[in-house]
């Protein structure tokens, strides 16, 4: 008796889930016409999921944008040297603007741009980019700039702006 319970309650289970999916079809339809429109809605299906839209993302308003927002995959971390050793690691993620469609481009070129990219952050931080109140509006505009002009060396005029994400420096 007691192994015969959980299949009773099974068929109990499903006896009252098919009652209650009857109950609730919309009126006027019958069972036969629910299971015709179901089959007609995967007939209707595309067997594989169509590719991301490559326009703009749709803003607040429901508006097309005229950018979107690529994040490169990985952070940079870049050392700081002061005499001869390792002072400060500063790490940085970084987005970049760019015009719809770019997407594929962007990621075949990846590699390349995260090393351009490298340069500039060595070439800034040995110039003493990220000493002192490396933060400043003034020093972090010098090198969007100089991230922005590798950008377009590598894609183009389609990106415009590079978006620093997060900046953080941890002596060492």
């Amino acid at each position: 008796m007691k192994k015969l319970l959980p299949v009773v309650f099974l068929l109990i289970g499903l006896g009252a889930g098919i009652g209650v999916g009857t109950m609730f079809l919309p009126s006027g339809v019958t069972k036969e016409a629910a299971k015709q429109q179901e089959s007609e809605g995967k007939a209707d299906e595309p067997k594989e999921k169509p590719a991301k839209k490559k326009g703009g993302k749709a803003d607040k308003k429901g508006q097309e944008s005229d950018f979107e927002y690529l994040k490169l995959t990985k952070q940079f971390v870049v050392p700081v040297v002061d005499s001869e050793r390792i002072a400060a690691l500063v790490t940085m993620s970084l987005s970049l603007e760019v015009t719809p469609g770019l997407t594929e481009a962007f990621y075949a070129v990846e590699p390349k741009l995260r090393d351009g990219f490298l340069q500039v952050m060595f070439d800034h931080a040995n110039t003493g980019g990220f000493d002192g109140a490396f933060t400043n509006s003034d020093n972090m505009q010098v090198l969007r700039k100089a991230l922005l002009e590798t950008a377009r060396k590598n894609l183009g005029d389609d990106v415009s702006q590079v978006l620093i994400m997060s900046v953080s420096r941890q002596d060492v």
